[in-house]
């Protein structure tokens, strides 16, 4: 059997990504203490809870059961709250990244597959992101990511861990097939957050800002659609095996939508009205994040196929309104 251990894999992306091992002949064992996701979106492996960082943990399971390698999801990711509780995002981010590194080199494990993000780049000094661009993050979540990126290229060194770094846009979207989808409590994340107050369940969507440097003054973002996500994680885990080269690469689709383009384009295609009410903008968000995926797209010979704004909408809608009604 091919195993693969996904720490944070009962999340929304973690659960997506264990479904497309799954679909791809792998048996994924999620790790997770469930402080953010699910156990009911466990659905294609064995569960284990526990951090990501409890090596007495990780010693049992990996003695009893080996993997061909780990795809590191286990993070905090709210770039508002890392402000507010830095140290927090440090210890679960990075230090318990490094508890996790030392067992799996204590069990030889070869592969990793890291969850990286858009945001160690800061402010952008060339649209769109190149994989080279410099490093400069201006929240803790983007510094601690990229500590962590740091840390995987000497452990790559010292003892020979292959690892594919990838740098997430803004993921979004949820399963075409409607098993699993996003749900956080509290949501924090923009199309989520649209979607509930149109059905309801929110009375108004707050709108951080309209002074951003951007032709309708709110940010842009580049959405990937999660199961194309999920699907670079496969495919870049089995490039590892197959070539044995590290890999760091933008996972993103190269076009950008502003927050304003979303909202219009969610309230003309479902014929909702969005009550909208502004918020200061906050510091560590920069006006436009888009993603050069071409790196991405020749390493993995990957194309995104579910991440046209429609279709992101339409199953993330989908989604919400089933979970709501």
């Amino acid at each position: 059997m091919k195993r693969v251990l996904v720490t944070g894999g009962a999340g929304y992306i973690g659960s997506h990504v264990c479904k497309a091992l799954y679909q791809n002949g792998y048996e994924p064992l999620t790790l997770d203490n469930l402080s953010l996701g699910h156990e009911s979106s466990v659905k294609w492996g064995p569960f284990f809870h526990g951090n990501c960082g409890d090596q007495k943990l990780l010693d049992t399971l990996l003695s009893s059961t080996p993997v061909l390698g780990v795809i590191h999801l286990a993070a905090r990711s709210n770039v508002r709250e890392s402000h507010q509780v830095p140290l927090e995002y440090f210890q679960n981010n990075v230090v318990e990244t490094l508890h996790l590194l030392e067992v799996l080199q204590k069990h030889r494990v070869p592969h990793f597959v890291f969850s990286s993000t858009c945001s160690i780049y800061g402010l952008p000094q060339k649209i769109p992101l190149e994989e080279t661009h410099p490093k400069s993050p201006i929240n803790t979540y983007g510094t601690s990511k990229w500590m962590v990126e740091q840390i995987l290229q000497s452990a790559s060194q010292s003892f020979s861990l292959k690892v594919a770094t990838l740098r997430y846009f803004n993921a979004a979207g949820a399963d075409p097939d409607g098993e699993i989808g996003e749900s956080h409590d509290p949501e924090t994340h923009l199309i989520p957050l649209l979607i509930q107050t149109a059905l309801g369940k929110q009375l108004t969507f707050t709108l951080y800002g309209e002074d951003h440097n951007t032709p309708d003054g709110t940010p842009i973002r580049d959405f990937i659609h999660v199961t194309d996500l999920a699907q670079a994680h496969v495919k870049a885990l089995e490039q590892l095996m197959e070539t044995g080269d590290n890999l760091t690469l933008n996972l993103g689709t190269g076009k950008g939508y502003s927050v304003k383009e979303v909202i219009e384009t969610l309230q003309q295609g479902w014929g909702v009205n969005i009550p909208l009410i502004k918020g200061e903008r906050f510091p560590g968000d920069p006006p436009i994040l888009v993603a050069d995926p071409s790196k991405a797209q020749d390493a993995l010979g990957w194309t995104p196929e579910y991440s046209d704004l429609q279709t992101i909408l339409e199953t993330a809608w989908n989604w919400h309104h089933r979970t709501v009604s």
